[in-house]
C-alpha cells in the first residue's frame, strides 16, 4: 500500500465485536477454550494476544509486507533475526552501526561461531566485494545511526538475491512513512518501534516485517520460543502512535531541515550529516528511494573534542539530553559516551562517529525556537573556549569538569 494519511489511518481496524473506533487492550494472560485445543485462535497471550496481533497486522500492510511480529524491544527484534542463522553463518553489516546492534553481533552471537564483517554500504561495490560464500545476511540501517549515511536499497537487495543472501534492513530512521525497504528489494525490515513509530517516548517495543510468508513464521516461532512479547498494552501504545506517524514524521522533516540548514552556516560547526542537504554524499540516493529526510541531523565540531561536544550537550534548553529519539520533544546526545561507548573508539572514529559528534532529534517544536536554543549554546562554548585559552581553570571550575565527566550516560 502506498502510505497516504488517509490509508495508514484506516489501516487501524474497527473493532468487530463492539464497534470500537479505538483497538482494544486486551489485557489477558490467558483465554478460556471451548475443549482441549479448540478456541477463538487464542489460547496463551504469549503465542498471541488480539491487541499485538492488531499492531502486527497494520504493521505488516505498511510495510507491504507478509508478516508482522511484535517484540518487548528493537534489540529483541534485531535478536530474532540473527536467530535465524547457524554456527558458521557470516553477517555482512553496515560500519556505522547502532551500538547496541554491534554489542549484540559481537559479544553475544559472535561466541556462538556468528561472525560479523562491518564495510561502508554506501558504496554497494564494497557489498559485493565483502560477500563470501558464508554471507547469509546483510545487514543495513538507512540512514544510519549516528551519521546519516545512505545506502541504495534497490541495488544491495540486488547483490544479495545473486548470492543467495537475505537483505535485512534497520528503517527505524526513515520509519515506513518515508521508506519501504521490502517494496525496494529486502527480505526483512526490523524497527524500534520505541522511535517513530510509537513516538511520544513513553514506550520500549520492537518489530520485524518479513516480505514473504515463511521467514515470518520462522520468527514467529522465535518469537513464542524466546518469549521477548510485546505487551497489550504497549502494542496499542504503538498503535495510537501510527494513527499520527504521518503528520509528525513530516514536520519532524520540516524543522529538521531548517536546522541542518542553520548548522551548515555556524563558524563552530565542523560537518553537518543530513540526508536533506544537497551537499550530502548520497543526497539523489535518499531523494530516490524515499518521500523524505527524517528528524535526526548530525554535525561535528570544529573543537573535535569529547568535552567541547560535553558542554554543547549541557548547554541547550529545549533539546534534552537524553538516550532515544522520535519523540514530540527534540533531544540531543553525544553518541561517543551514549549510545556508540561500545564501539571501540578506533572502529567508531573509522565509521566517522568522531569525538565531537553531537546527534539531535529534532521535534515539533517551533523551528524558530529550536534554532534560538542551538545557537546560545554555541554561545557559551565560543565564551568558554575564549575563556580557557586565556586563564588556567580555577580549582572549582576543574571540580566541576570532574563531576561532569563522572556523569557519563549509560550506554544503552
Amino acid at each position: 500500500m502506498s502510505n497516504n494519511a488517509t490509508q495508514l489511518i484506516h489501516s487501524i481496524p474497527i473493532d468487530p465485536l463492539t464497534g470500537a473506533i479505538a483497538v482494544p487492550i486486551y489485557q489477558t494472560s490467558t483465554f478460556v477454550q471451548e475443549a482441549p485445543g479448540i478456541n477463538k485462535g487464542y489460547d496463551y497471550a504469549r503465542t498471541a494476544n488480539p491487541t499485538r496481533a492488531a499492531l502486527e497486522d497494520i504493521i505488516a500492510k505498511l510495510e507491504n509486507g507478509a508478516a508482522g511480529i511484535a517484540f518487548s524491544s528493537g534489540l529483541a527484534a534485531i535478536d530474532a533475526v540473527i536467530k535465524l542463522l547457524e554456527a558458521g553463518d557470516e553477517i555482512l553489516a553496515v560500519d556505522d552501526i547502532y551500538g547496541g546492534a554491534f554489542r549484540l553481533f559481537t559479544h553475544i552471537y559472535q561466541k556462538f561461531g556468528i561472525t560479523v564483517n562491518y564495510v561502508d554500504t554506501t558504496n554497494a561495490e564494497n557489498v559485493f566485494n565483502a560477500i563470501t560464500p558464508k554471507t547469509k545476511l546483510i545487514w543495513i540501517e538507512t540512514p544510519t545511526n549516528p551519521t546519516l549515511k545512505i545506502s541504495d536499497i534497490e541495488t544491495i537487495a540486488k547483490i544479495a538475491k545473486a548470492h543467495s543472501c537475505l537483505l535485512c534492513v534497520d528503517n527505524t530512521f526513515a520509519s515506513p512513512a518515508l521508506q519501504q525497504p521490502l517494496s525496494l528489494g529486502a527480505d526483512i525490515v526490523v524497527h524500534s518501534a520505541t522511535k517513530y513509530l510509537g513516538g511520544h517516548c513513553d514506550l520500549i517495543a520492537g518489530l520485524v516485517i518479513t516480505k514473504e510468508k515463511e521467514p515470518g513464521e520462522k520468527i514467529k516461532f522465535i518469537q513464542n520460543a524466546s518469549g521477548a512479547i510485546l505487551s497489550p498494552f504497549d502494542s496499542w501504545l504503538v498503535i495510537r502512535g501510527i494513527e499520527t506517524l504521518n503528520l509528525r514524521v513530516k514536520q519532524h522533516s520540516i524543522n529538521a531541515q531548517a536546522v541542518a540548514e542553520f548548522l551548515e552556516t555556524h563558524p563552530a560547526v565542523d560537518k553537518v550529516f543530513y540526508p536533506g542537504l544537497k551537499n550530502h554524499p548520497n543526497h539523489r540516493i535518499a531523494k530516490k528511494q524515499a518521500s523524505g529526510f527524517g528528524g535526526v541531523v548530525s554535525f561535528t565540531l570544529k573543537n573535535d573534542t569529547e568535552e567541547a561536544a560535553t558542554l554543547f550537550v549541557t548547554s541547550t534548553k529545549y533539546f534534552k539530553l537524553a538516550e532515544s529519539l522520535g519523540g514530540v520533544k527534540s533531544l540531543l546526545c553525544h553518541p561517543a559516551q551514549m549510545t556508540h561507548k561500545s564501539i571501540p573508539a578506533e572502529k567508531r572514529r573509522a565509521a566517522g562517529v568522531a569525538d565531537s559528534l553531537v546527534r539531535l532529534s529534532v521535534g515539533l517544536e517551533e523551528a524558530a525556537d529550536l534554532i534560538a536554543d542551538l545557537r546560545q549554546a554555541f554561545e557559551k562554548l565560543q565564551l568558554t573556549t575564549v575563556s580557557n585559552s586565556f586563564t588556567e581553570p580555577v580549582a572549582e571550575n576543574a571540580d566541576r569538569t570532574i563531576r561532569t565527566t563522572d556523569r557519563k550516560p549509560a550506554d544503552l
